[in-house]
């Protein structure tokens, strides 16, 4: 294993040839082949001081954290509501696209009294119980409003000039809300920052508004009344009749009667802190959770319960509940209250069975559980679940299982795990195969895919496998964490690095993973695993060699803390069955001195190996490991990162804590040096032009205000600023985005991708334009838009027969559509709904056939048969095997007629006895008087007699089948068994 020499050296002839440099680059006078002179003069002149700074574009890709409001459905289940900071996504139930988006004008925000001191965050939302068209909103800025959301209108505004936590209404309370917000308050936190929530009072707000304000954009209630003061609201609710309300905050619920508010509120206590509220559906009691897992049914809602007592704090009759280990974040009792459902940052469902204290589990969600609501219609019933990495997921409640998820950019957990990572390394990088992005996932040991072209989520990639939650009581275990990863110019190679952090009991976990593209798929496949690759020591540069190179010329360098600068490559091994088998192996390790290195970076034709190290630059030749050139910082301690700048590699940017050097590798010397007033965050160059950016962290003026980044981009000939510009937040990660990549804009100017403190994903850049997503406005809604949600009749009759018959055209004898095949899965799906619901097989046995089999088109019928009658002493069952049959069935639409005859069909069979019969049953086993046994074993009713099918083919309620095409007309020699001969051969 080649070790470079330790000792510095002047770079050579040979290797100034091999670096890579145009011809034009040798000159004497660098600036005499300056391509930009404009550049150079105002790098002469004094103008360049006078650069004003300007605001970068820059766009979100996604939400900086889970709503805090509950998903919201509509009274039919097509569509529920989320919300997303000031604005509230409708989203299609059916597809889980955001179909519009509410969002307030400029106007009614900056208008109110509390607009000034608090943002715009929609904090809840409930359906007007008096339209079911009309949704109600409040806000931090202290409003509520009313809206129309078939029109995506708002109909009106009302300032209360408090920030709303809660809203909650009744059906027999028309007119009237009841809000909790937040007082005004000089008590202060230990940050000094003065605080209003733990200050709240709960107020009925009347909807109608005063005469003055009655015709402006801006409106004043009518009467406002206040019921009571408490701590900050995890929970606020009205029972079922209407006559109670509740809160709860910190370690009490509080109980009123809404016909007596002016007696206030009775105090209940609860041996820990409450998080979640839900009421019963019909019975007058509700349901909390608490901060230890513990879940509590409260029966106090009565006359006797809620006579105060001076002095003496109430307590309850109460139910417990307790399976979580951690607090429950949310509750809701099913349509039927027979069944409690609770969620919290295990990421598991728990349903329990209130009438036997059983309970039901749906694990591994995926995150930790923030919201569960329900969609309960006339179809199935279904769970939704709102994660705390911003994505939904459906639970069917028939099987216990995730039907479908809806995720777009899935947030890492760090903020509602509370657990911050020492580490400050976040990965990202671009995917130019695929042309997507690579980001952290919900969990730390994850990675996943996101297309922007497209908006959605792709894949999820789990790089270590790691336990998602503790037990409450021990110490939080520390999760693996994908620390850096970067990706092969091919897009074929990926390298990660995750480590685990040790403490007393545990060591530190290094591991180096490359991973393989697989086109065919389009998912990552793990090909080698390195552990330890410097030792128990982090992992703090690495590299691809750049340029489309073949797997025998492709190197992967890496430095980390133990000092050593290491190379891998790739080693094909054949295998037994004469195939080759690929894997990656370490190739070299190099030292510099006893200096320890922290970044590594490839010229663009991969020639040079340029490391950090201390206060240096040692610059390798990859192929040799000779060392070529020691370049040294003047009055710098420590290098912290190394970039090769612009398409030829002649340039080199070095960059410290407060400085940044840039090096001409030609000319052997120190181009220009940039000092900057505030700590540098990092450098980078852009993919093509001769630029670097440099990204300057600019603290907030004060505690309340956020710290800002200011963005210098440079040219390597001067060291004073081409343009300043300004984004509002601070950057964890950053990455360039080539000029064929997926974002439209300017090639000469940059375009970057980083991830904010608040795990928000934005592109910026200049000129940075993003297509308008879908449903990002506010849009009308119509019956047209609505997508017909999938139910059983779907499974088994497929989507086709369910077209609308106003556009469906009618089934054509002329042509044959093209359909593809069933696939077993398919199949397999028709019979997932619960044994209960299923018909009998004999009645699926026709409708499973039909999906392999089609009817021959007349025509074929006629000449198979005419030859048929030339060719009779040709044995049957070669004529028969012989016949060609298609593999698909022809696309049909069932009427209305037809689709009354399956609900008659399945409401007679599936639901009541099948008819009696004196044959064996299905399972083989016979019953007395010819009854047949009940599925749930009750007991059975007296036989009664069933309509029979009619011979014609009508159902068994009178309504007739149409087939999708008349069958063939039967010939003489067509006999029911010789079509039985076809199926059985074809099923072959």
């Amino acid at each position: 294993m080649p070790v470079a020499v330790d000792r510095t050296r002047t770079m050579t002839a040979s290797a100034v040839h091999a670096s890579p440099l145009k011809p034009s680059q040798h000159a004497s006078n660098p600036d005499a082949q300056t391509p930009n002179p404009r550049k150079r003069r105002k790098a002469k002149g004094k103008e360049v001081e006078e650069v004003e700074e300007e605001a970068w574009s820059w766009k979100s890709l996604t939400d900086s954290s889970a709503s805090r409001v509950p998903p919201i459905f509509t009274r039919d289940g097509s569509y529920f509501f989320s919300a997303s900071g000031p604005s509230v996504k409708i989203h299609s139930v059916a597809t889980g696209e955001v179909v519009s988006t509410l969002t307030p004008p400029p106007s009614s925000v900056s208008a109110g009294a509390g607009s000034s001191q608090h943002s715009d965050t929609v904090t809840s939302a409930i359906l007007n119980p008096h339209n079911p068209f009309q949704l109600i909103t409040g806000s931090l800025d202290g409003y509520i409003r009313v809206w129309d959301f078939l029109d995506a209108s708002l109909l009106q505004t009302i300032g209360v000039s408090l920030p709303i936590f809660h809203l909650a209404a009744h059906e027999a309370l028309k007119g009237y809300v009841f809000i909790a917000a937040a007082r005004p308050t000089k008590k202060k936190t230990k940050a000094g920052v003065a605080t209003a929530e733990d200050n709240v009072v709960i107020l009925r707000v009347s909807l109608t508004p005063n005469a003055a304000t009655a015709g402006s954009s801006v409106q004043t209630s009518s009467e406002i009344v206040g019921v009571g003061k408490t701590r900050s609201t995890t929970g606020l609710a009205v029972s079922p009749s209407g006559a109670w309300l509740v809160a709860t905050a910190g370690h009490k619920a509080y109980v009123c009667q809404t016909a007596n508010l002016s007696a206030g509120f009775t105090k209940f206590v609860s041996p820990e802190r409450l998080t979640c509220l839900a009421f019963h559906p019909s019975e007058e009691y509700f349901a909390t959770g608490d901060a230890s897992g513990c879940i509590r049914l409260w029966y106090c809602l009565n006359e006797s319960a809620t006579v105060k007592t001076p002095g003496v704090e109430k307590t309850a009759q109460t139910t417990t509940l307790h399976w979580h280990a951690h607090a429950v974040s949310s509750l809701a009792f099913t349509a039927n209250g027979a069944y409690l459902l609770s969620g919290g940052e295990e990421a598991v469902l728990v349903i329990w069975q209130l009438h036997t204290g059983k309970k039901e589990f749906v694990p591994r969600v995926g995150s930790p559980i923030v919201h569960i609501a329900l969609l309960s219609t006339s179809g199935e019933e279904e769970y939704l679940l709102t994660l705390a990495d911003a994505s939904f997921v459906f639970v069917r409640a028939s099987t216990l299982k995730i039907s479908r998820s809806i995720a777009r950019i899935k947030l890492d957990p760090a903020i509602s795990h509370d657990r911050p990572s020492s580490s400050t390394n976040v990965p990202i990088a671009v995917h130019s195969l695929s042309s997507t992005l690579i980001l952290p996932s919900s969990h730390p040991s994850s990675l996943q895919t996101f297309s922007p072209s497209s908006s959605k989520l792709v894949s999820e990639l789990e790089v270590s496998p790691s336990n998602r939650v503790s037990k409450r009581d021990d110490k939080p275990l520390q999760p693996a964490r994908v620390e850096r990863t970067v990706l092969s110019d091919s897009g074929d190679w990926m390298a990660t690095v995750d480590t685990r952090e040790g403490d007393d009991a545990f060591k530190p976990e290094v591991y180096l993973k490359i991973w393989q593209w697989d086109r065919k798929s389009g998912f990552w496949i793990l090909n080698t695993r390195i552990d330890r690759p410097h030792g128990s020591k982090r992992v703090s540069g690495i590299a691809f060699r750049p340029g489309m190179r073949s797997t025998d010329d492709l190197l992967l360098a890496t430095v980390g803390e133990d000092g050593n600068i290491k190379s891998w490559r790739v080693r094909s091994v054949k295998t037994k069955s004469d195939g080759v088998e690929e894997f990656w192996v370490a190739r070299s390790i190099l030292r510099f001195r006893t200096e320890i290195p922290t970044d590594v970076s490839w010229s663009p034709d991969g020639s040079l190996l340029a490391v950090s190290v201390g206060s240096h630059i040692a610059i390798y030749e990859p192929d040799t490991n000779a060392l070529c050139q020691v370049l040294t910082c003047p009055d710098s301690a420590t290098v912290s990162s190394v970039h090769f700048v612009g398409s030829s590699g002649r340039y080199l940017a070095v960059s410290g804590a407060r400085d940044v050097f840039l090096w001409d590798l030609v000319f052997q010397s120190l181009r220009w040096r940039h000092h900057s007033s505030s700590a540098i965050e990092r450098v980078l160059p852009h993919p093509t032009e001769e630029q670097i950016v440099i990204m300057e962290r600019v603290p907030a003026p004060t505690t309340a205000d956020v710290s800002t980044t200011k963005a210098l981009v440079l040219s390597p000939y001067s060291s004073a600023p081409v343009s300043i510009r300004t984004l509002p937040f601070q950057l964890r990660s950053v990455v360039a985005v080539p000029s064929s990549g997926f974002f439209p804009t300017d090639p000469s100017g940059f375009t970057l991708v980083g991830i904010t403190d608040a795990w928000s994903v934005v592109v910026f850049g200049d000129d940075v334009q993003l297509p308008e997503e879908e449903g990002a406005s506010a849009q009308g809604i119509t019956q047209d838009a609505t997508v017909t949600k999938r139910t059983l009749f779907h499974d088994i009759f497929g989507a086709s027969a369910f077209a609308d018959l106003a556009t469906a055209p009618g089934p054509s004898t002329s042509a044959a559509t093209t359909v593809q095949p069933w696939k077993g899965q398919d199949i397999a799906e028709i019979f997932d709904a619960p044994a209960h619901l299923m018909p009998p097989l004999e009645l699926l046995f026709d409708t499973v056939m039909d999906g392999f089999l089609a009817e021959r088109p007349e025509e074929d019928e006629q000449e198979a048969e005419a030859a048929d009658g030339e060719e009779m002493e040709v044995d049957e069952d070669v004529e028969e095997a012989d016949r060609p049959l298609k593999a698909a069935p022809l696309d049909r639409v069932v009427d209305r007629q037809e689709m009354g005859g399956f609900v008659e069909l399945f409401m007679q069979f599936a639901i009541k006895a099948p008819p009696p019969r004196s044959t064996p049953q299905i399972n083989g086993g016979h019953k007395p008087n010819g009854v047949p046994p009940h599925l749930n074993g009750a007991h059975p009713a007296p036989p009664t007699p069933k309509a029979t099918p009619k011979p014609n083919g009508a159902l068994p309620n009178g309504h007739a089948y149409t087939p999708s095409r008349p069958p063939a007309t039967p010939q003489a020699d067509d006999t029911p068994a010789k079509a039985g001969k076809k199926r059985k051969k074809s099923l072959g």
